[in-house]
């Protein structure tokens, strides 16, 4: 969203609401570590592939990593490689895909709506909860919605614009390589049907085009998937190792098929992508019941440009509702193209008083609970604060900090407020813009930095370091991915998935052949039958979890781990 009156608006503002839109993306940047959920294993398997130079098959720890392609990895590999800062390098591929998918959305509401359609696809998208959120987190999904906003933005160009087979290829090789990047990158060729139900009732409403180009389009694809597949397969094909054979088979059939048809986790209603949209698509979803009748007339009316663009976000959100299996983030692709096709509707209904009214019921809403839960963090007892910190690894002066940010931003999203509105009360797109670069400032200068030592496991491997000290050996059993990232030293692990009994047995032989400077990392409700609770150390809290130390004389004499012991653990 942006000013209601354009033409009366100051020639800066635009360019100056961009800057700020640009700041709140950047502010943060390099001031934390990866922290879960999914960016320590993602970094983790990035620096394994600098370190060991095997990029084709990712690692966690001593396995191979089969839950996700390397696509991602492989960014922020070659992002390191640039920049030589693992803080930085990490968020770079989601910063750079975040720029990416706004200036396709602004250049597809300019080819499709006109140039005044342009600052409200963009503003309208960076207002959405959810894409600054993915934009400043280290998961595949920023840099898979970018690759998914490309492939529709050629795939619209070629149906509607200019039927070049470039284009088409364009379109389809970047669905290609969003399809190894995350299984659901195809998507945008679903754009397809809409697009048959158009030529079936208006073909005057679109350009002509070439049964022949079709080769194209699947040339293209092929490509864009043969980046990763091609080589994978050929070595894993070709390999006698059984490891690279599971890994292929995991890749292809159990993390997409297996994955979307029978999911064995994340098992959500039907309904979840509702409370998604109500929630981080806000402020957005709030001008739905305008939206919605609007854009049905214009399907009605076989608008080719609504119905190509609605048609294909309805698709995106039946496949996944289909799909036992739910995440916020899987129908994140569907967001750039609402804003699109927003866009040429904003101007009338930001007109409108009702809806300037939710806009700006919204951002009070906004700044009340940020400065109200600022304030009870400054002035609580502590032991009302207990259950918030227990089990984190938390200290009182991280959420010290929390408050004063939270009060800090209501402050200056007030200030802002006001200052707008006083200048004139039509321009409630501007002060959406200014407290949303706020909010995201806020978060990503104070809340992340704040949260970052301890959910990160950085304050907890910094202990275990200090406890151990600097010429001892580190084995962990039971870990997840941040304590394997944050270890000062090198670590051995026996395995992420392997058997408990299988990894005790490997822990036991590596402890009795050096017991005087060997120490096992490990989580305390999976303390084992042979190890001296006497002897064990509590290093402290994590992640909701209590970590312990175990030295090599911990193990009893003659103790063997029974083999259909296990420990009672639940994963994180």
């Amino acid at each position: 969203m942006t000013p209601m009156h354009l033409r009366n608006a100051p020639r800066w503002q635009t360019p100056l609401l961009l800057l700020l839109m640009a700041w709140a993306l950047l502010a943060g940047l390099g001031m934390r570590e990866p922290m879960p959920a999914d960016e320590p294993r993602f970094v983790l398997a990035a620096r394994t592939m600098v370190e060991t130079g095997q990029w084709l098959f990712p690692h966690r720890g001593i396995e191979l990593y089969a839950e996700k392609p390397p696509v991602f990895m492989w960014l922020q590999a070659a992002s390191y490689l640039v920049v030589r800062d693992w803080q930085v390098a990490f968020l770079l591929p989601s910063l750079l895909a975040a720029l990416l998918t706004l200036w396709l959305s602004g250049d597809l509401a300019r080819r499709l709506w006109g140039r005044h359609a342009v600052p409200y696809a963009v503003f309208g998208l960076f207002v959405c909860l959810q894409f600054a959120l993915q934009a400043k987190r280290a998961q595949i999904d920023m840099v898979l919605v970018g690759m998914t906003t490309l492939s529709l933005w050629a795939l619209l160009r070629y149906l509607l614009e200019k039927p070049s087979p470039w284009l088409l290829a364009l379109g389809t090789f970047a669905a290609g390589l969003g399809t190894v990047t995350k299984g659901v990158g195809f998507l945008p060729l679903l754009v397809f049907i809409p697009w048959l139900w158009v030529r079936l009732k208006s073909r005057q409403a679109l350009p002509p085009h070439r049964g022949l180009h079709a080769l194209a389009g699947l040339a293209g694809f092929i490509a864009g998937a043969g980046v990763w597949l091609v080589p994978m397969l050929s070595v894993a094909l070709t390999s006698a190792d059984p490891a690279l054979h599971a890994y292929a088979r995991e890749m292809l059939f159990k993390q997409t098929g297996t994955r979307y048809a029978n999911a064995w986790h994340h098992v959500k209603p039907a309904w979840y992508y509702l409370q998604t949209m109500l929630t981080l698509w806000l402020p957005g979803v709030l001008l739905a019941p305008w939206l919605l009748p609007a854009w049905w007339r214009r399907v009605k009316r076989v608008d080719a440009r609504h119905a190509l663009l609605l048609g294909w976000a309805l698709l995106v959100l039946v496949f996944f509702s289909a799909s036992p299996g739910k995440r916020e983030v899987y129908i994140f692709p569907m967001l750039p193209a609402l804003a699109v096709v927003a866009a040429p509707l904003l101007p009338g209904l930001l007109r409108r008083r009702a809806v300037r009214a939710t806009l700006w019921a919204y951002m009070a809403v906004l700044v009340v609970v940020a400065g109200a839960l600022g304030a009870w963090l400054l002035a609580a007892p502590p032991e009302r604060l207990q259950s918030l910190v227990e089990g984190r690894g938390m200290d009182m002066d991280t959420v010290v900090q929390l408050g004063r940010w939270l009060v800090g931003f209501a402050m200056v999203a007030t200030v802002a407020m006001f200052a707008i509105a006083r200048a004139t009360r039509h321009r409630v797109g501007v002060a959406l813009v200014t407290v949303t670069a706020a909010l995201w400032t806020a978060y990503g200068m104070g809340f992340m930095p704040a949260l970052s030592p301890d959910s990160s496991a950085q304050a907890l491997m910094q202990r275990v370091g200090q406890r151990i000290g600097p010429d001892a050996e580190l084995a962990m059993l039971g870990w997840r991915e941040q304590h394997l990232l944050q270890a000062d030293r090198p670590v051995t692990d026996f395995g992420f998935k392997q058997p408990w009994v299988d990894q005790w047995q490997h822990a036991h032989a590596w402890l009795l052949e050096a017991p005087e400077r060997r120490w096992l990392f490990l989580r305390k409700e999976a303390i084992g039958p042979c190890l001296d609770p006497a002897k064990v150390v509590d290093i402290g809290a994590s992640n909701r979890r209590a970590w312990i130390l175990a030295p090599g004389d911990a193990w009893r004499a003659g103790c063997d781990v029974p083999a259909d012991w296990s420990a009672d653990v639940s994963e994180d």
